[in-house]
């Protein structure tokens, strides 16, 4: 069994070692790295995409419902009672009140 001291840059005497060199090898041609594609990416490639499951798939199958807004006019605004207390105002007289409430 033999150890192997120190680096393989220097001989065992402490002297650095020539470089090895070599004759009659030929240095391979340039080629250009072209990544492959994973087997995941691959079968990805293969599925059918359909623009309107994508934005939104919950509203594709139905799922979800659109957002409710108000579309009457029995709130006329809304008003700040205390603090950041937020109060619908349905017609003149509540808002007069509210106004002087917050005084």
């Amino acid at each position: 069994m033999s150890l192997i001291y120190g680096s393989v840059n220097y001989t065992p005497n402490g002297r650095k070692r020539k470089p090895l060199r070599r004759k009659n090898v030929k240095k391979s041609p340039f080629i250009e790295y072209k990544p492959s594609k994973s087997y995941a990416q691959e079968r990805a490639d293969e599925t059918k995409r359909y623009q309107s499951c994508m934005a939104s798939p919950a509203k594709a199958r139905g799922d979800s419902k659109d957002s409710p807004r108000y579309t009457g006019d029995y709130i006329i605004g809304i008003a700040t009672l205390h603090k950041s207390n937020a109060v619908p105002v349905t017609n003149q007289k509540y808002a007069k009140e509210i106004s002087r409430m917050a005084k």
